[in-house]
This record gives C-alpha cells, structure tokens and sequence, in this order.
C-alpha cells in the first residue's frame, strides 16, 4: 500500500500540473469471470487490492477489463464475474472511487465487446454491491467490435447506441487509440493516433462530437520514439474547433 508521503507527493505533483481526474488501470492479468479456482482466487484478491489502493491514492476512477468466459457461455461468464466481483468487495469501502468496465475489442472469448454486455453487467453489480459503476471506451476496441466509429455515420449511430444502452453520463473515460484492425476484425492491437484504421479524420470527428467533448481522453498508443508527446499533439490539434473533420 503506498505510503502517506508518496500519496501528499502525488497530490503535489496533481495539483501542480493540474491532473484531473486520477485513472488508472486494473492489472491485466485479473480475471474475474475465470471459472479455474486459482485464477479465479488471485484475482479476487488482486481486484480488491486495486480498488484499496485507488482510494488511498485519491483516483476517482479504476477501469478493468471484464474478463475471459473461457468454458463457459456468455451469460455464465458475466454471473461469474458479478459473483467475484460481490466477493471481492464485501465489507470494503472504496470511498470516492468509480468503477469503469471497459469495452473489449471480442478478441478470444473477451467478455465486454457487445455494450449490452456492458450493460448487463454494470446493472447487476449495482443490485449486488455499493460500489459506484460506469464504463470507458476504448476506441480501438470499439472499431474492432464491429462500431463503426471511423466514418460519421457509424461514429453518430454509435454515439446515440452508447447513450441508449449505457448512458453517455456514465462514461466519463475514453481510451483514444487508433486501430491496427479493421472494422469488425476482433483484433486488439493499438495503433498510433492517426496510423491506423479510424485516422486522423475519425480522430477529428471523435474529438470534435459535442456529446464527447467533455470526457477525459487517455492515449494507450505505442510509445516508441517519443510517440506519446506526437500523440498528444495530434489529438490536441484535431480537437481544436477550427480542425476540418472532412474525409
């Protein structure tokens, strides 16, 4: 557990370079929805140390990946996650922490890439705990979904999806990365803003949509040669009001 001088010094550094809101992300290797009893009790424990330390480090928001359902049907794969999720967090509190299930590209047997998954899942972890629930959005994972994010006509079918079926007021994160795979591939594999299948006039049109605007965008693009810093630029440009969406 980080120690009171590491968590005043990253309120110092937070409020010095105005970082909010704090996110952070699940280790990958948490697998709630596992029916194996080692995999399945590591990652309680793991799961429940995450959300500890979020609400110690002050983040409002941890986001995880719903899991694997290998061996088991859709459904009996989202039961198994609720019912180590409920497990995990009985008699904890997890003061101002938000939980985020995040989208998945549908690789294997990745729970999550339907948002009626989603959706189920978040409606029946708030009838079986206390913990505050809401979603991210990984771009990259939602076009190799089958979301057609990249053009304008997918991009505005799948805003409206996403405000009827999980509500755009419980996604205040969004994962901003471009795709190696195309539309409908199942293949999660991040590409560099602009390098992949949605481009820099997706990206423009996604930073741009007024339904969008306000959430925080976090990069997960590779980061070879000082990519981030021309990642970031390039979102920051292509968000800019005077920025031409066009194809």
């Amino acid at each position: 557990m980080p120690r009171s001088s590491e968590v005043a010094a990253l309120n110092r550094l937070r409020l010095a370079h105005d970082l909010a809101p704090l996110v952070i992300h699940g280790n990958y290797l948490i697998n709630l929805a596992s029916l194996d009893p080692q995999i399945r009790a590591k990652s309680i424990i793991a799961f429940r140390g995450e959300l500890e330390r979020a609400r110690v480090i002050g983040a409002e928001y941890l986001v995880i990946h719903p899991g694997s359902y290998k061996d088991q049907s859709v459904e009996q794969g989202i039961y198994s996650f609720i019912e180590a999720m409920t497990e995990a967090v009985e008699g904890l509190d997890a003061g101002g922490v938000t939980l985020l299930l995040e989208n998945t590209a549908g690789q294997g047997k990745a729970l999550g890439s339907r948002l009626e998954e989603l959706a189920q899942m978040r409606q029946m972890a708030l009838e079986r705990t206390s913990l505050r629930i809401g979603y991210c959005i990984d771009t990259c994972h939602a076009l190799a979904a089958g979301y057609d994010i990249a053009h304008e006509e997918g991009l505005a079918l799948t805003v409206e999806f996403l405000d009827h079926l999980l509500g755009l007021g419980h996604i205040p994160v969004i994962h901003a990365n471009d795709s190696q795979g195309a539309l409908g591939s199942h293949l999660d594999r991040h590409a560099n803003i602009g390098l992949g299948q949605i481009g820099e006039a997706g990206f423009a049109r996604i930073m741009q949509h007024p339904q969008l605007r306000d959430k925080a965008f976090i990069l997960e693009t590779p980061q070879d040669d000082g990519a981030d810093r021309r990642d970031i630029a390039m979102l920051k440009q292509l968000g800019g009001s005077g920025q031409d969406a066009s194809e």
